[in-house]
């Protein structure tokens, strides 16, 4: 319409007239352009200045979220949901019969349970769990020793339906810390999924070790040898739907809503109130990593807030990019180990040189996009050469979230342009209720771990033995708000550890405040150590430089007091791990490479090369390495249930080789 507007002012000759296909063309002309104005894509709006996300304060140098209008914190967004009883009846209003929780079988698609069922089912379990003798107050806690499946959260929302405490249980807390949180939290009745763990834990009571426990409650079923067994020591065994039968609506009771637990909210309105970004209704999140830690609760329950729906995987982890497919999430939480696997099937999978450079071309269009605040699935890129990338993870992803460990900047703006979503990258721990920074909507920078959550004042302070000094805006990262825990149960000495007279929580990380107001994480306190010569060492740091190497899947960094140099185990990557000998000239199977002390010098060669760009210094560069042909797992007891190396356990179970490798340098 414009266009025509403007035709009669135009200086046309007497002679001039416009022909019938110039007429249809300027009319193609004027609507491809508004269809362009009206499609065209729109810069993701921040919620706050990207060039100054975090503010000062007048508390120790410390900064807070810059969406925060004073340096009051936020606690609460919602005045009626203080709880994570609270947000779950939100969730509740606004679904109704809706989906909550979905679970499928072996090529089938998901089934749903909905949020009227999950109430109900949790009300009657609360109160059998209450016929059985536990006690409606936050001091009776109720263990849960399960895989991820909807009985889990069903059985966690029977406690805070009658304000009861969950402890969580896993396999590899080991035999002794097992027994002692049982112990210490004073554990009558545990929620097991499968026979096997609830049969480790009447061994325990069989020797006299938890002299509490009393009953046992099983999701799947059970022998009646087991039953006769529990019923020798004095522990009764029952069914999940006999709890509730027999017992739940025989003593049904009235609800109390006193569930201490605001943590939750604090953090997850930090998060989800950050201006451009909300959770909807619609959205559905896959549930993978372990129940039993933070980060996977936290999700849920900010998805439970919203009226959202949580899709189980089926239990197998070789299993799980089928689930993502038939579940098709929008949100994906996500460990930086599953993202690098993710990124190196892409470059994995692409050949020819000429589909390389279009790859290659193609992100850089796509981060040129993201740098002007445009996040989108629908260019032409997408369409030409993301589509399949993306449809691999379902081709619904609204974003993702990724947390526990620091992730390569290259990887993480690789695919954020690949998988079309929005990638957020948070940063905390369990004491401080999963996360206390996040980066924000609409910052596509890397290399940080974003600003301050509304929920939380960070500041940094000295470390002189490594020479980080706040004044420089360095130091270990300390943590204060509503979103901070009180203090580990019973153990006034470890609170007083991690919880200064001030009420910091000291991480044991070490952080670098960047120009823009956000946090980046450059060290570790809690796991460094000196050399022979003195020299102090952060392991982490240095095996996050070596993960860069192409063929390194897994990599620990050992050394200690007693010796002048480092050394490492490593874990070759074996989807890449045998081509990449044959470009060298190796030949063998993955075992026989692993076992050729040629390969391994060119991986040491190739690691120290890596290592020098990173500008590691020399006394951080491993001087000799032993290559292990299997994969650090929670199955194996060497890496914990969100993926992190089970530092201590990897040392003694491969003393062998370190004690070999430093005798060998000695000799």
């Amino acid at each position: 319409a414009d266009l025509w507007s403007l035709l009669p002012s135009l200086p046309l000759s007497s002679s001039f007239s416009l022909s019938p296909s110039s007429v249809l063309g300027l009319g193609a002309l004027a609507s491809i352009t508004a269809y362009w104005l009206v499609t065209r894509p729109r810069p993701m709006r921040p919620p706050c200045d990207l060039k100054a996300q975090s503010v000062a304060v007048n508390v120790s140098e410390a900064r807070r979220s810059a969406i925060l209008k004073d340096d009051t914190l936020l606690e609460f967004y919602y005045d009626d949901t203080r709880t994570a009883y609270d947000m779950f009846q939100r969730g509740l209003m606004i679904s109704g019969s809706g989906p909550c929780l979905g679970f499928r079988k072996p090529g089938q698609p998901y089934e749903w349970i909905s949020y009227t069922e999950v109430a109900e089912q949790a009300q009657v379990l609360g109160s059998g769990l209450l016929a059985k003798g536990c006690q409606p107050n936050p001091e009776q806690f109720v263990g849960i020793y399960a895989q991820n499946r909807p009985e889990w959260i069903i059985s966690e929302l029977a406690c805070y339906t009658y304000s009861m405490a969950v402890v969580p249980l896993y396999d590899t807390l080991g035999l002794e810390a097992m027994v002692h949180i049982l112990n210490l939290a004073e554990i009558s009745v545990v929620i097991c999924d499968r026979e096997e763990k609830a049969a480790s834990l009447l061994e325990n009571k069989e020797k006299g070790t938890t002299p509490k426990l009393s009953c046992l409650v099983l999701f799947n079923d059970f022998s009646q040898a087991f039953v006769e067994r529990a019923k020798s020591c004095e522990v009764e065994v029952l069914k999940l739907e006999q709890l509730m039968v027999s017992w739940g609506f025989a003593v049904c009771r009235c609800l109390n809503l006193i569930c201490p637990l605001c943590f939750f909210c604090s953090f997850h309105f930090s998060f989800f109130s950050q201006g451009s970004f909300e959770i909807q209704q619609d959205d559905v999140s896959i549930s993978y990593l372990p129940l039993a830690h933070m980060f996977e609760r936290m999700i849920q329950v900010s998805m439970f807030c919203y009226g959202a729906r949580v899709g189980f995987y089926q239990g197998d982890i070789s299993l799980l990019m089928d689930d993502i497919k038939t579940l098709k999430p929008t949100f994906f939480p996500v460990v930086p180990r599953l993202l690098n696997r993710i990124y190196d099937k892409i470059l994995g999978s692409v050949t020819s040189p000429f589909r390389r450079a279009l790859l290659n071309y193609a992100v850089k269009r796509k981060q040129a996009e993201l740098s002007s605040g445009v996040v989108r699935n629908n260019s032409l890129w997408d369409k030409l050469v993301f589509n399949k990338i993306q449809e691999s993870l379902g081709g619904n992803l609204r974003f993702a979230l990724t947390a526990s460990a620091p992730i390569s900047p290259a990887v993480l703006s690789f695919l954020r342009a690949t998988l079309g979503c929005l990638i957020f990258e948070g940063y905390g721990q369990t004491e401080c209720t999963a996360g206390c920074t996040f980066s924000m909507p609409g910052d596509c920078s890397t290399g940080h771990v974003g600003a301050p959550l509304p929920c939380a004042m960070v500041k940094v302070v000295d470390i002189p033995e490594m020479n980080y000094y706040a004044k420089n805006g360095e130091g270990e990262i300390c943590i204060r708000g509503p979103s901070v825990f009180r203090g580990y149960l019973r153990d006034p000495e470890k609170t007083a550890e991690a919880l200064d007279s001030d009420g910091w929580l000291h991480s044991g990380d070490v952080g670098q405040w960047l120009q823009n107001g956000t946090l980046r994480i450059i060290d570790r306190k809690k796991h460094i150590f000196k050399l022979a010569q003195g020299e102090y060492i952060a392991p982490e740091k240095i095996e996050n430089v070596y993960m860069r190497c192409v063929p390194v899947l897994q990599v620990f960094v050992h050394g200690d007091s007693l010796q002048s140099y480092l050394i490492g185990i490593v874990v070759p990557d074996p989807e890449v791990f045998v081509d990449w000998a044959k470009d060298r000239g190796f030949v063998g199977s993955y075992e026989e490479l692993c076992q050729n002390p040629d390969v391994k010098k060119a991986v040491l060669e190739d690691m120290s090369a890596v290592g020098r760009e990173a500008r590691l210094n020399s006394f951080e560069q491993v001087k000799d390495l032993y290559l292990h042909p299997e994969m650090f797992s929670v199955a194996n007891g060497l890496l914990t249930p969100t993926l992190k190396s089970r530092r201590a356990d990897i040392r003694r179970h491969f003393q062998e080789q370190i004690s070999s490798m430093y005798s060998k340098k000695a000799n």
